[in-house]
Protein backbone atom coordinates (compact mmCIF):
# COMPACT_ATOMS: atom_id res chain seq x y z
CA UNK A 1 0.00 0.00 0.00
CA UNK A 2 1.55 3.32 -1.16
CA UNK A 3 1.89 6.10 1.42
CA UNK A 4 2.04 9.88 0.96
CA UNK A 5 2.04 13.09 2.99
CA UNK A 6 -1.14 14.28 1.23
CA UNK A 7 -3.54 12.71 -1.25
CA UNK A 8 -5.68 15.08 -3.31
CA UNK A 9 -8.98 13.59 -4.46
CA UNK A 10 -9.83 15.23 -7.78
CA UNK A 11 -7.43 17.01 -10.13
CA UNK A 12 -9.69 19.64 -11.69
CA UNK A 13 -9.54 23.37 -11.00
CA UNK A 14 -9.06 23.33 -7.22
CA UNK A 15 -7.37 19.93 -7.03
CA UNK A 16 -4.69 20.77 -9.60
CA UNK A 17 -3.91 24.00 -7.75
CA UNK A 18 -3.73 22.24 -4.37
CA UNK A 19 -1.35 19.62 -5.79
CA UNK A 20 0.84 22.40 -7.20
CA UNK A 21 0.99 24.36 -3.93
CA UNK A 22 1.59 21.25 -1.82
CA UNK A 23 4.40 20.08 -4.10
CA UNK A 24 5.84 23.59 -4.07
CA UNK A 25 6.02 23.35 -0.27
CA UNK A 26 7.87 20.04 -0.48
CA UNK A 27 5.02 17.68 0.43
CA UNK A 28 4.98 14.18 -1.00
CA UNK A 29 1.62 14.46 -2.76
CA UNK A 30 -0.52 12.16 -4.87
CA UNK A 31 -3.35 13.37 -7.11
CA UNK A 32 -6.11 10.91 -8.03
CA UNK A 33 -8.79 11.29 -10.67
CA UNK A 34 -11.12 9.16 -12.75
CA UNK A 35 -10.31 11.25 -15.84
CA UNK A 36 -7.19 12.63 -17.56
CA UNK A 37 -5.63 16.04 -16.92
CA UNK A 38 -7.75 18.90 -18.27
CA UNK A 39 -10.67 16.59 -19.09
CA UNK A 40 -14.09 17.72 -20.30
CA UNK A 41 -16.23 15.59 -17.99
CA UNK A 42 -16.70 18.01 -15.09
CA UNK A 43 -16.70 21.77 -14.49
CA UNK A 44 -13.24 22.98 -15.63
CA UNK A 45 -13.43 22.90 -19.41
CA UNK A 46 -14.86 24.84 -22.33
CA UNK A 47 -11.81 26.91 -23.23
CA UNK A 48 -12.34 30.02 -21.06
CA UNK A 49 -13.59 31.27 -17.69
CA UNK A 50 -14.26 34.83 -16.54
CA UNK A 51 -12.12 36.55 -13.95
CA UNK A 52 -13.34 39.78 -12.39
CA UNK A 53 -12.71 41.60 -9.13
CA UNK A 54 -15.66 43.91 -8.26
CA UNK A 55 -17.54 40.83 -7.19
CA UNK A 56 -21.30 41.28 -7.19
CA UNK A 57 -21.85 37.92 -5.47
CA UNK A 58 -20.40 39.16 -2.14
CA UNK A 59 -17.65 41.61 -1.11
CA UNK A 60 -16.04 39.05 1.22
CA UNK A 61 -14.66 37.25 -1.84
CA UNK A 62 -12.46 40.20 -2.83
CA UNK A 63 -9.44 39.44 -0.59
CA UNK A 64 -9.30 36.00 -2.19
CA UNK A 65 -9.49 37.55 -5.66
CA UNK A 66 -6.72 40.03 -4.87
CA UNK A 67 -4.50 37.05 -4.15
CA UNK A 68 -5.80 34.96 -7.08
CA UNK A 69 -4.69 37.48 -9.71
CA UNK A 70 -0.95 37.50 -8.84
CA UNK A 71 -1.01 33.72 -8.44
CA UNK A 72 -2.33 33.35 -12.00
CA UNK A 73 0.33 35.74 -13.22
CA UNK A 74 3.04 33.78 -11.39
CA UNK A 75 1.74 30.54 -12.87
CA UNK A 76 1.85 31.81 -16.43
CA UNK A 77 5.34 33.21 -15.83
CA UNK A 78 6.58 29.84 -14.58
CA UNK A 79 4.78 28.05 -17.37
CA UNK A 80 5.84 30.56 -20.02
CA UNK A 81 2.35 30.37 -21.48
CA UNK A 82 -0.41 33.01 -21.67
CA UNK A 83 -3.12 31.88 -19.25
CA UNK A 84 -4.79 35.18 -18.22
CA UNK A 85 -6.01 37.63 -20.86
CA UNK A 86 -7.12 41.07 -19.67
CA UNK A 87 -9.93 42.29 -21.90
CA UNK A 88 -12.06 44.16 -19.39
CA UNK A 89 -15.72 43.33 -18.86
CA UNK A 90 -18.95 45.27 -19.29
CA UNK A 91 -21.59 44.47 -16.69
CA UNK A 92 -25.07 45.46 -17.80
CA UNK A 93 -28.35 45.46 -15.94
CA UNK A 94 -31.11 47.46 -14.22
CA UNK A 95 -29.78 50.14 -11.87
CA UNK A 96 -31.56 48.45 -8.95
CA UNK A 97 -30.69 44.90 -10.03
CA UNK A 98 -28.54 42.29 -8.30
CA UNK A 99 -25.61 42.70 -10.69
CA UNK A 100 -25.20 46.47 -10.76
CA UNK A 101 -25.97 46.97 -7.09
CA UNK A 102 -23.58 44.18 -6.12
CA UNK A 103 -20.72 45.48 -8.27
CA UNK A 104 -21.14 49.03 -6.97
CA UNK A 105 -21.29 47.92 -3.33
CA UNK A 106 -18.24 45.68 -3.60
CA UNK A 107 -16.23 48.29 -5.51
CA UNK A 108 -17.06 50.92 -2.86
CA UNK A 109 -16.20 48.65 0.07
CA UNK A 110 -12.84 47.61 -1.37
CA UNK A 111 -11.97 50.79 -3.31
CA UNK A 112 -11.83 48.96 -6.63
CA UNK A 113 -11.52 50.84 -9.93
CA UNK A 114 -14.68 50.67 -12.04
CA UNK A 115 -16.15 52.99 -14.66
CA UNK A 116 -19.81 53.92 -15.00
CA UNK A 117 -20.62 54.23 -18.71
CA UNK A 118 -23.66 55.88 -20.24
CA UNK A 119 -25.71 53.58 -22.46
CA UNK A 120 -25.11 55.70 -25.56
CA UNK A 121 -21.39 55.86 -24.89
CA UNK A 122 -21.29 52.09 -24.50
CA UNK A 123 -22.59 51.58 -28.01
CA UNK A 124 -20.04 54.01 -29.45
CA UNK A 125 -17.14 52.37 -27.61
CA UNK A 126 -18.34 48.82 -28.20
CA UNK A 127 -20.73 49.05 -31.17
CA UNK A 128 -21.54 45.35 -31.18
CA UNK A 129 -23.60 45.62 -27.97
CA UNK A 130 -27.14 46.94 -27.47
CA UNK A 131 -28.03 48.46 -24.12
CA UNK A 132 -31.59 49.26 -22.95
CA UNK A 133 -31.91 52.99 -22.28
CA UNK A 134 -32.83 52.46 -18.63
CA UNK A 135 -29.97 50.03 -17.89
CA UNK A 136 -26.72 50.80 -16.08
CA UNK A 137 -23.37 49.82 -17.61
CA UNK A 138 -20.20 49.27 -15.58
CA UNK A 139 -16.80 48.68 -17.18
CA UNK A 140 -14.19 46.87 -15.11
CA UNK A 141 -10.81 47.10 -16.81
CA UNK A 142 -9.03 44.65 -14.50
CA UNK A 143 -11.05 41.70 -15.76
CA UNK A 144 -10.85 39.19 -18.55
CA UNK A 145 -10.61 35.46 -19.00
CA UNK A 146 -8.52 32.45 -18.05
CA UNK A 147 -7.69 29.56 -20.39
CA UNK A 148 -9.36 26.96 -18.25
CA UNK A 149 -7.93 23.61 -19.41
CA UNK A 150 -4.49 25.16 -19.87
CA UNK A 151 -4.54 26.45 -16.29
CA UNK A 152 -5.34 22.99 -14.95
CA UNK A 153 -2.60 21.37 -17.02
CA UNK A 154 -0.10 24.07 -16.02
CA UNK A 155 -0.67 23.41 -12.32
CA UNK A 156 -0.41 19.64 -12.81
CA UNK A 157 2.63 19.68 -15.10
CA UNK A 158 4.59 22.00 -12.79
CA UNK A 159 3.56 19.93 -9.76
CA UNK A 160 4.80 16.78 -11.47
CA UNK A 161 8.12 18.51 -12.19
CA UNK A 162 8.39 19.20 -8.44
CA UNK A 163 7.83 15.55 -7.57
CA UNK A 164 4.06 15.16 -7.31
CA UNK A 165 2.62 11.85 -8.46
CA UNK A 166 -0.54 11.82 -10.56
CA UNK A 167 -2.68 8.77 -11.23
CA UNK A 168 -5.61 8.96 -13.63
CA UNK A 169 -8.14 6.24 -14.49
CA UNK A 170 -8.60 5.89 -10.73
CA UNK A 171 -12.27 5.83 -9.76
CA UNK A 172 -12.37 6.90 -6.12
CA UNK A 173 -14.88 4.91 -4.09
CA UNK A 174 -14.29 6.28 -0.59
CA UNK A 175 -11.94 7.18 2.22
CA UNK A 176 -11.65 6.35 5.90
CA UNK A 177 -9.61 7.29 8.93
CA UNK A 178 -6.82 4.88 9.88
CA UNK A 179 -5.63 6.02 13.29
CA UNK A 180 -4.10 9.46 12.75
CA UNK A 181 -3.89 8.98 8.99
CA UNK A 182 -6.23 8.01 6.15
CA UNK A 183 -6.90 5.35 3.56
CA UNK A 184 -8.28 6.20 0.12
CA UNK A 185 -10.00 3.44 -1.84
CA UNK A 186 -10.35 3.32 -5.60
CA UNK A 187 -11.86 0.57 -7.72
CA UNK A 188 -8.41 -0.96 -8.15
CA UNK A 189 -6.13 0.27 -5.33
CA UNK A 190 -5.79 1.45 -1.75
CA UNK A 191 -3.59 4.45 -0.89
CA UNK A 192 -2.44 5.81 2.46
CA UNK A 193 -1.72 9.42 3.49
CA UNK A 194 -1.26 11.56 6.57
CA UNK A 195 -3.69 14.17 5.21
CA UNK A 196 -6.38 14.53 2.52
CA UNK A 197 -7.75 17.21 0.21
CA UNK A 198 -11.25 16.50 -1.11
CA UNK A 199 -11.89 18.58 -4.23
CA UNK A 200 -14.05 16.42 -6.44
CA UNK A 201 -16.48 18.97 -7.87
CA UNK A 202 -19.74 17.34 -8.94
CA UNK A 203 -18.57 14.03 -7.44
CA UNK A 204 -17.87 15.49 -3.97
CA UNK A 205 -21.14 14.73 -2.18
CA UNK A 206 -20.58 10.95 -1.70
CA UNK A 207 -17.19 11.76 -0.11
CA UNK A 208 -18.73 14.21 2.37
CA UNK A 209 -21.53 12.17 3.89
CA UNK A 210 -22.37 12.82 7.52
CA UNK A 211 -21.64 16.56 7.35
CA UNK A 212 -25.20 17.60 6.54
CA UNK A 213 -24.07 19.55 3.47
CA UNK A 214 -26.47 19.74 0.54
CA UNK A 215 -25.35 20.17 -3.06
CA UNK A 216 -27.30 20.35 -6.30
CA UNK A 217 -25.55 19.59 -9.60
CA UNK A 218 -26.83 21.49 -12.63
CA UNK A 219 -26.31 20.93 -16.35
CA UNK A 220 -24.82 24.05 -17.99
CA UNK A 221 -24.41 24.33 -21.78
CA UNK A 222 -21.86 26.60 -23.49
CA UNK A 223 -22.23 27.92 -27.06
CA UNK A 224 -19.95 29.32 -29.76
CA UNK A 225 -21.03 31.49 -32.70
CA UNK A 226 -19.24 33.16 -35.61
CA UNK A 227 -19.29 36.93 -35.19
CA UNK A 228 -18.27 40.06 -37.06
CA UNK A 229 -14.54 40.34 -36.36
CA UNK A 230 -14.54 44.16 -36.23
CA UNK A 231 -17.20 44.11 -33.50
CA UNK A 232 -16.61 41.02 -31.39
CA UNK A 233 -12.95 40.04 -31.64
CA UNK A 234 -10.52 40.62 -28.79
CA UNK A 235 -8.08 42.30 -31.20
CA UNK A 236 -10.79 44.87 -31.99
CA UNK A 237 -11.13 45.74 -28.29
CA UNK A 238 -14.24 43.69 -27.55
CA UNK A 239 -14.51 42.99 -23.80
CA UNK A 240 -16.07 40.10 -21.95
CA UNK A 241 -19.68 40.75 -21.00
CA UNK A 242 -22.22 39.94 -18.29
CA UNK A 243 -25.90 40.90 -18.61
CA UNK A 244 -28.72 40.74 -16.09
CA UNK A 245 -32.01 40.81 -18.00
CA UNK A 246 -35.53 39.56 -17.17
CA UNK A 247 -34.77 36.21 -18.84
CA UNK A 248 -31.75 35.60 -16.60
CA UNK A 249 -28.02 36.23 -16.33
CA UNK A 250 -25.97 35.78 -19.53
CA UNK A 251 -22.21 36.02 -19.96
CA UNK A 252 -19.70 35.67 -22.73
CA UNK A 253 -16.27 36.19 -24.22
CA UNK A 254 -14.92 37.92 -27.30
CA UNK A 255 -13.64 35.83 -30.17
CA UNK A 256 -9.86 35.44 -30.15
CA UNK A 257 -7.34 33.93 -32.53
CA UNK A 258 -9.31 32.11 -35.21
CA UNK A 259 -12.08 31.18 -32.80
CA UNK A 260 -15.66 32.35 -32.33
CA UNK A 261 -17.58 34.28 -29.70
CA UNK A 262 -18.65 32.21 -26.70
CA UNK A 263 -21.87 32.81 -24.75
CA UNK A 264 -23.82 31.01 -22.03
CA UNK A 265 -26.82 31.33 -19.74
CA UNK A 266 -25.57 31.57 -16.16
CA UNK A 267 -29.02 31.22 -14.57
CA UNK A 268 -31.06 28.07 -14.21
CA UNK A 269 -30.05 24.63 -15.42
CA UNK A 270 -31.47 21.11 -15.30
CA UNK A 271 -30.64 18.96 -12.29
CA UNK A 272 -28.12 16.17 -12.78
CA UNK A 273 -28.66 13.06 -10.69
CA UNK A 274 -25.54 11.22 -11.88
CA UNK A 275 -22.62 13.22 -13.33
CA UNK A 276 -21.42 10.13 -15.21
CA UNK A 277 -24.70 10.11 -17.13
CA UNK A 278 -24.77 13.83 -17.99
CA UNK A 279 -26.57 14.53 -21.26
CA UNK A 280 -24.00 16.32 -23.42
CA UNK A 281 -26.27 16.73 -26.43
CA UNK A 282 -27.52 20.04 -27.76
CA UNK A 283 -30.62 21.32 -25.94
CA UNK A 284 -32.46 23.20 -28.70
CA UNK A 285 -34.85 24.91 -26.27
CA UNK A 286 -31.99 26.28 -24.18
CA UNK A 287 -30.12 27.25 -27.35
CA UNK A 288 -33.15 29.24 -28.52
CA UNK A 289 -33.03 31.28 -25.29
CA UNK A 290 -29.36 32.05 -25.85
CA UNK A 291 -29.96 33.00 -29.48
CA UNK A 292 -32.80 35.33 -28.50
CA UNK A 293 -30.37 37.05 -26.13
CA UNK A 294 -27.84 37.42 -28.96
CA UNK A 295 -30.43 38.76 -31.38
CA UNK A 296 -31.52 41.41 -28.90
CA UNK A 297 -28.24 42.48 -27.34
CA UNK A 298 -25.43 41.35 -29.70
CA UNK A 299 -27.12 41.64 -33.11
CA UNK A 300 -23.87 41.30 -35.08
CA UNK A 301 -23.44 37.69 -33.97
CA UNK A 302 -24.76 35.09 -36.39
CA UNK A 303 -27.25 32.46 -35.27
CA UNK A 304 -25.29 29.65 -36.94
CA UNK A 305 -23.81 27.76 -34.00
CA UNK A 306 -20.23 26.63 -34.53
CA UNK A 307 -20.07 24.44 -31.44
CA UNK A 308 -21.35 23.64 -27.99
CA UNK A 309 -20.18 21.93 -24.82
CA UNK A 310 -21.78 20.99 -21.51
CA UNK A 311 -20.30 21.42 -18.06
CA UNK A 312 -21.74 21.27 -14.54
CA UNK A 313 -22.31 23.67 -11.67
CA UNK A 314 -22.25 22.18 -8.16
CA UNK A 315 -24.51 24.48 -6.19
CA UNK A 316 -24.30 25.12 -2.45
CA UNK A 317 -26.65 27.20 -0.31
CA UNK A 318 -26.60 30.86 -1.30
CA UNK A 319 -24.02 30.08 -4.03
CA UNK A 320 -21.27 30.32 -1.40
CA UNK A 321 -18.32 27.95 -1.66
CA UNK A 322 -17.56 25.52 1.17
CA UNK A 323 -13.86 25.69 2.13
CA UNK A 324 -12.95 24.19 5.49
CA UNK A 325 -11.24 21.58 7.63
CA UNK A 326 -13.32 18.70 8.97
CA UNK A 327 -13.75 19.13 12.71
CA UNK A 328 -13.81 15.38 13.34
CA UNK A 329 -10.82 14.79 11.03
CA UNK A 330 -8.43 17.79 11.20
CA UNK A 331 -6.20 16.14 8.60
CA UNK A 332 -8.93 16.50 5.95
CA UNK A 333 -9.75 19.75 4.13
CA UNK A 334 -12.47 20.24 1.55
CA UNK A 335 -13.39 22.55 -1.31
CA UNK A 336 -16.93 22.02 -2.57
CA UNK A 337 -19.98 23.76 -3.97
CA UNK A 338 -18.20 26.35 -6.13
CA UNK A 339 -21.65 27.11 -7.55
CA UNK A 340 -20.70 28.10 -11.08
CA UNK A 341 -18.40 30.98 -10.21
CA UNK A 342 -15.37 29.28 -8.72
CA UNK A 343 -12.71 28.73 -11.36
CA UNK A 344 -11.22 32.22 -11.13
CA UNK A 345 -10.49 31.48 -7.46
CA UNK A 346 -8.83 28.11 -7.92
CA UNK A 347 -5.28 29.47 -7.84
CA UNK A 348 -5.85 30.87 -4.36
CA UNK A 349 -8.14 28.09 -3.13
CA UNK A 350 -5.41 25.54 -3.78
CA UNK A 351 -2.99 27.70 -1.81
CA UNK A 352 -5.56 28.08 0.97
CA UNK A 353 -6.10 24.32 1.30
CA UNK A 354 -2.34 23.82 1.37
CA UNK A 355 -2.01 26.37 4.18
CA UNK A 356 -4.83 24.79 6.18
CA UNK A 357 -2.99 21.46 6.10
CA UNK A 358 0.64 22.53 6.44
CA UNK A 359 0.29 25.70 8.53
CA UNK A 360 -2.90 25.03 10.45
CA UNK A 361 -4.67 28.15 9.16
CA UNK A 362 -5.25 30.21 6.05
CA UNK A 363 -3.44 33.48 5.41
CA UNK A 364 -6.71 34.95 4.10
CA UNK A 365 -10.17 35.24 5.69
CA UNK A 366 -12.23 32.19 4.69
CA UNK A 367 -14.48 31.83 7.73
CA UNK A 368 -17.47 33.01 5.70
CA UNK A 369 -17.02 29.83 3.61
CA UNK A 370 -16.95 27.46 6.58
CA UNK A 371 -19.06 24.33 6.95
CA UNK A 372 -20.81 25.95 9.90
CA UNK A 373 -21.87 28.92 7.79
CA UNK A 374 -22.91 26.63 4.93
CA UNK A 375 -25.21 24.72 7.28
CA UNK A 376 -26.63 27.99 8.58
CA UNK A 377 -27.38 29.12 5.02
CA UNK A 378 -29.11 25.82 4.34
CA UNK A 379 -31.21 26.27 7.47
CA UNK A 380 -32.12 29.82 6.46
CA UNK A 381 -33.13 28.70 2.97
CA UNK A 382 -35.34 25.85 4.18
Amino acid sequence: MSSYDVIVLGTGGVGSSAIFHLANRGARVLGLDRFAAGHDRGSSHGETRLIRQAYYEHPDYVPLLKRAYPLWEELQERRQEPLYHQTGIIEVGPANGELVQGVLATAAEHDLPIELVEAGETESRWPGFRIPADYQVIFEQQSGYLMVENCVRAHLDLAREMGAELQFDQSITGWEADGNSFRVHTESDVFHADQLVISMGSWAAPMLTGLGLEFTVLRKPLHWYPAERSLYHQDAGCPCFFYEIPEGHFYGFPAFGNGDLKVALHSGGDRVSNPLELDRGLDHQEQAVVEQFLETYLPGVTRRSSGHAVCMYTMAAGRFFVIDRLAQHPGVVIAAGLSGHGFKFTSVLGETLCQLLLDGCSALPTEFLSIENALARQQHAS
